[in-house]
């Protein structure tokens, strides 16, 4: 077993969709590492950095108790451990919804309904904190897989579980009851890192990519009597980037747009009479 020196030490997913997700971003952002053979452990090429692969839902424990200085989790299990941590960074990435689920066929229509009924559930903490709020107490039957059966199987009366697109809540013939609250994947660290100043390196290395993962660069031409109506559209991150053309009716225009909104916009542009309008991916970027 290697020891650990006394580098920054950031938690990672060891298995599963999260664990990939991490691995490429830190990857992206130019922290680039080897992971041999599935192992626990791995360092970050060129800088004092550890990564240790771990269980996503001891991350949130670990990182408070000071055994890693920063991890990858989803902020439900940050929720569920209640602990003292700060959330640096929300990913955008692995949102969910927690939510209470009944049969289809139940006469249960509040949480208030639920005192004195039986909820299996991975999340007791959030689950009792919620229903105390509807002047519900419930018994907690706690389980850490799979609890879409558990009614079916007579242990509990409802469930409360995370819920992406329902479709497994429609086969075991549940529906949603009330939700609980959204969730995504987070970067979390404890007020004591073994190197504050190499934290915050991470976080900026880390955010360059996040926010490119939501923009593209737009470029385009426009006439000059044209542009404050195109810089309403196109506003920019901070604001655009004007430069001039050879023909000086026109104005070129370099701007940072939603990527989810390029297409939308491309169009509006073109009916303020914009040409040569381009869309560039951002793959990194610092604001």
């Amino acid at each position: 077993m290697p020891v650990l020196s006394n580098n920054l030490r950031i938690g990672l997913p060891s298995k599963g969709r999260l664990s990939e997700i991490s691995g490429e971003l830190l990857l992206q952002a130019g922290l680039n590492f080897r992971r041999q053979n599935r192992g626990l452990f791995a360092k970050v090429s060129g800088l004092p950095i550890d990564l240790i692969f771990l269980r996503t839902d001891d991350i949130p424990t670990l990182v408070h108790e000071g055994a890693i200085d920063m991890g990858f989790t989803g902020s439900d299990l940050v929720e569920e451990a209640n602990v003292d941590v700060s959330t640096r960074m929300r990913l955008g990435v692995g949102k969910c919804r927690l939510a209470i689920c009944v049969p289809d066929d139940s006469d249960i229509r509040s949480a208030r309904q639920l005192d004195g009924k039986r909820i299996a559930t991975s999340f007791p903490n959030v689950t009792k904190a919620y229903l105390g709020q509807h002047n519900a107490l419930a018994h907690m039957v706690a389980l850490s897989g799979s609890v879409e059966v558990m009614i079916q199987l007579g242990v509990a009366d409802a469930i409360v579980d995370l819920v992406e697109t329902g479709s497994t809540l429609a086969a075991n013939r549940l529906k949603i009851l009330e939700e609980i609250g959204s969730y995504e994947t987070v970067l979390i660290q404890n007020d004591r890192p073994r190197d504050p100043e190499m934290v915050e390196r991470v976080v900026r290395r880390l955010e360059g990519v996040v926010i490119a993962r939501d923009y593209s660069l737009l470029e385009y031409n426009i006439p000059a009597a044209k542009l404050v109506d195109a810089e309403k559209v196109t506003p920019g991150f901070n604001s655009p980037t004007i430069g001039t053309l050879e023909d000086d009716s026109l104005r070129s225009v370099r701007v940072m747009v939603r990527r989810k909104e390029v297409i939308d916009v491309m169009e509006k542009l073109e009916r303020l009479g914009a040409s040569a309008i381009f869309q560039t991916t951002i793959s990194n970027c610092r604001l």
